[in-house]
């Protein structure tokens, strides 16, 4: 018998063990193809080349995938290792030595992937235009007809890749080889750990620093916004990391122990199904916990906040352009861009709003003894009449002072309103702080809108040279902008900064929506992957304890008896981590929310924590199935 009959009969005899490593390998093929064929399509490509930072962003995303399918699939392959090491023990008992073994085993892998590959690639080139279509939805960009076609460059990227992880997993499997010994081949599968009794105030104070980082870390979360922001998100990162380990490691099983011993060790079926394995698998389960726990509060972050950015895009747009069109009444070219822009309005029957805005600048200063950082310097602030804004879009209150300050708002927050501030050597009072520009194209500047006889009173302070006129422009008919914002464009010139709330907000749905897709499509990935390796995990413990449900069979017990305790314990193995991640991704959103979003992004959050949970649940469910499918093919 040759060397690839012995391959080709292997392969025959393990397809039960193969075939969900097989359809691994399909997965992250077709996840990675689709990507590359969006990166290279050339509808998209010229839709986003436009923009440095949505290339680039799409490149590092290819990146992150890579890394997330790398780590998936090597991690997959360990673990089916795992079940055939008897088997791989058995060749070389029969006389195979530890090369022959290494080849046979390097040309299954081969085989499996190049035949992964080309399935995979099928599948992702039938698939991938419709994900074309969504991400052409969501940006918004006119991609005409879609015709089905396949992408050369898509196709050499991802073999390049998978060649790599052919490479990357044979190596794998001949390092198991010939570092593992026959007495660890055969007893790979038998493994347990002997559960630690407790070490009394050792664990409880172990325990207790477990809570305590997870609380220092989430603390910290919300009060890192500081000059040492950098340093403060890694010890967030690390704190949060550390006490996740700490509360599956020590806490949890601490807790487990306690039980065991009220009980005086006379556990119920239910508890020896559940309990009993948790504890006997303690720290290989806690790191495999923690690890799905971080990378599912990373993915739900990560889609959250891109999912908030689309949902918010349309009020951050109205933000930094709160007048449908500006023009700076200073300049004579300004001035007959304007006249041409509204006798277009005009011929095409558009109706608008025009107000002259005038504004002089003043050196402002918060006072107080107990104000944030940053706060109490003295800025050079606009100050506007709220009168000359009543018939704009948005009006402000006439009888009170608002400080905008947009980009930077956040650090106003803490300040209490009314707040005391002077303007040159007059005390002024502040009634609240707004995010939002008053100004078309304001950016990280301050403005101050006061009630009309401030400012006049002000005026004495004004900086010399610092008046300023311009024009607002608002369309009365939203039907209308799309219209008026082609003849606007019509008029301006080609290489002039357009100070257009369309524009802008157009540009903006187009960032978010590539934004939230490829976010989507990270999380998704990391996602499928998590839940994939706990299922996988899961099936392994679940052949490991084959014999014990034969025992139990042989004893009397049924089926759903026995599968009580068995959803027990994949309530514990799937259930805890998702809602410790749900946790850390709830304080990882509030200490981004004042800063990325000014608007109330609840929903979108809510929203993808419960979506995330449903996909994440199915694994569990499988799981629950599989495990049932063991249970009754015992007897």
């Amino acid at each position: 018998m040759t060397l690839f009959d012995l391959v080709v009969r292997s392969m025959r005899k393990n397809i039960k063990h193969y075939y969900l490593y097989f359809f691994a390998l399909i997965f992250a093929v077709s996840l990675y193809f689709i990507f590359a064929t969006l990166q290279y399509d050339p509808t998209i490509f010229e839709g986003v080349s436009s923009s440095g930072s949505l290339t680039s962003g799409f490149s590092a995303a290819r990146y992150l995938l890579v890394v997330i399918i790398g780590v998936f699939i090597i991690y997959a392959n360990s673990i089916f290792l795992r079940r055939r090491s008897k088997e791989i023990g058995l060749y070389q008992l029969i006389g195979l030595t530890r090369a022959g073994v290494a080849r046979l085993l390097v040309i299954e892998n081969i085989i499996l992937n190049i035949g992964a590959l080309l399935v995979g690639v099928g599948i992702g080139a039938l698939a991938a235009r419709l994900f074309v279509l969504l991400l052409l939805q969501l940006t918004g960009i006119d991609g005409g007809v879609i015709a089905l076609s396949f992408s050369t460059e898509a196709f050499i990227a991802t073999m390049k890749v998978f060649l790599g992880l052919i490479a990357v997993t044979s190596l794998q499997m001949i390092l198991l080889v010939y570092r593992t010994s026959l007495i660890e081949l055969f007893r790979a599968n038998a493994t347990t750990e002997a559960p630690e009794a407790p070490r009394g105030i050792v664990t409880a104070i172990t325990a207790l620093a477990g809570f305590g980082f997870l609380v220092f870390g989430y603390w910290l979360s919300q009060n890192m916004l500081n000059s040492f922001l950098l340093v403060n998100m890694l010890l967030v990162l690390a704190s949060t990391i550390f006490g996740t380990y700490l509360l599956f490691r020590v806490t949890i099983g601490w807790v487990f122990y306690r039980r065991r011993v009220r009980k005086n060790g006379h556990l119920s079926l239910a508890d020896s199904l559940s309990l009993a394995p948790l504890m006997h698998r303690m720290k290989g389960n806690a790191n495999s916990l923690t690890l799905i726990t971080t990378l599912s509060a990373m993915a739900m972050t990560m889609i959250a906040v891109a999912y908030s950015s689309f949902y918010a895009a349309g009020d951050v747009s109205r933000q930094l352009m709160p007048h449908d069109y500006m023009f700076d009444a200073s300049s004579e070219e300004t001035l007959a861009y304007r006249e041409e822009t509204l006798h277009e309005f005009q011929r095409a029957g558009i109706d608008y709003k025009e107000q002259l805005i005038h504004s002089y600048q003043v050196p402002f200063q918060l006072i107080g003894d107990d104000l944030p950082e940053f706060t109490d310097d003295e800025l050079t602030v606009s100050v506007v009449s709220a009168a000359e804004l009543e018939n704009t879009r948005y009006p402000h209150d006439l009888k009170k002072s608002h400080l905008h300050y947009t980009g930077m708002s956040w650090i106003f927050t803490s300040v209490d309103t009314p707040a005391s501030a002077k303007i040159g050597s007059e005390p002024f009072t502040l009634d609240a702080f707004e995010e939002g520009n008053v100004f078309n194209g304001q950016s990280m500047e301050a403005t101050l809108v006061v009630p009309e006889e401030h400012y006049e009173a002000l005026k004495q302070y004004a900086l010399p040279e610092s008046e300023f006129v311009r024009y607002a422009i608002n369309i009365t008919n939203d039907d209308d902008q799309a219209e008026a914002f082609a003849l606007y464009e019509k008029v301006m010139p080609e290489d002039d900064f357009l100070l257009s709330y369309y524009d802008t907000d157009e540009k903006m749905k187009q960032s978010s929506g590539m934004f939230i897709f490829i976010a989507g499509f990270l999380g998704l990935v990391f996602l499928i992957s998590t839940g994939s390796i706990l299922y996988f995990k899961q099936m392994s413990e679940a052949e490991q304890e084959r014999q014990s449900y034969l025992t139990l069979r042989q004893l009397g017990f049924s089926v759903p008896e026995m599968m009580k305790g068995i959803r027990r314990k994949q309530l514990f193995v799937y259930g805890l981590p998702l809602l410790v991640g749900i946790l850390h991704a709830t304080f990882a959103m509030k200490s981004v929310d004042g800063v990325l979003f000014q608007t109330d992004v609840t929903i979108p959050i809510i929203i993808t924590f419960v979506v995330y949970s449903l996909i994440y649940a199915i694994f569990g469910i499988l799981t629950v199935r599989y495990y049932r499918h063991i249970v009754k093919g015992t007897l």
